[in-house]
């Protein structure tokens, strides 16, 4: 395997993805499932540190990504900035019928082979290498940056743990509160489309009312 190319932002292009990592980079994936329809999560990447490793991933817990790699053996990992498409990889049970979706700028299929497990609390943590089987690159943007997706995308980190053993439940709402203030205040339509879509999948906001009781 050939080495990975490096930038001088030291993000890295591992052989055979469409696109440079750099540190957890965020992505959605398709796995598909026992009723042949593609479960769609929220997967983050961890970029490979020695030249020749493989990108590897976490799953937690029995979740439907989890299950469907180890009985399928792979997925297709998509990268996209509409935020509202991360909401629902993330909070929401959503089945489609094709691998790549409509808001993918870029995928490519992988197969991804266990390598290590943990056990923290009462969750298993696996890792997972995926290895490139087949890439293409849809569209090319020039980037810009919103601070209101990126709080989107670490409020669906904050709102997936609510209720989870291990976290605290008050420091979590505390965290929604304020990335909902940075969307209200820096975000653009889809950002704050998005958010709408966090309170409605988990009704953070009346638990904080409560909470401030």
């Amino acid at each position: 395997m050939s080495a990975p190319d490096r930038d001088d932002g030291d993000a890295v292009t591992p052989p055979g993805w469409p696109v440079a990592l750099r540190g957890v980079t965020e992505s959605v994936v398709t796995t598909l499932g026992p009723n042949d329809r593609w479960n769609v999560a929220a997967l983050g990447l961890h970029a490979p540190d020695d030249p020749g490793a493989p990108v590897t991933a976490r799953t937690y817990g029995r979740t439907r990504t989890w299950r469907n790699f180890a009985e399928r053996g792979g997925g297709v990992v998509q990268f996209t900035t509409d935020p509202r498409t991360f909401v629902d990889a993330a909070l929401t049970v959503r089945e489609v019928d094709d691998p790549v979706l409509p808001s993918a700028d870029a995928w490519v299929e992988v197969t991804a082979e266990e390598v290590g497990s943990e056990v923290e609390g009462d969750t298993t943590v696996r890792t997972w290498a995926l290895d490139p089987v087949e890439q293409a690159v849809v569209s090319e943007r020039v980037p810009t940056v919103n601070r209101g997706f990126g709080a989107v995308v670490d409020a669906t980190v904050a709102a997936s743990r609510l209720d989870v053993t291990g976290f605290d439940t008050g420091e979590l709402l505390d965290r929604l509160r304020y990335f909902a203030d940075v969307v209200e205040r820096c975000g653009g339509p889809a950002e704050r489309e998005a958010f709408a879509a966090i309170d409605e999948a988990t009704g953070w906001r009346e638990r904080a009312e409560s909470d401030e009781r």
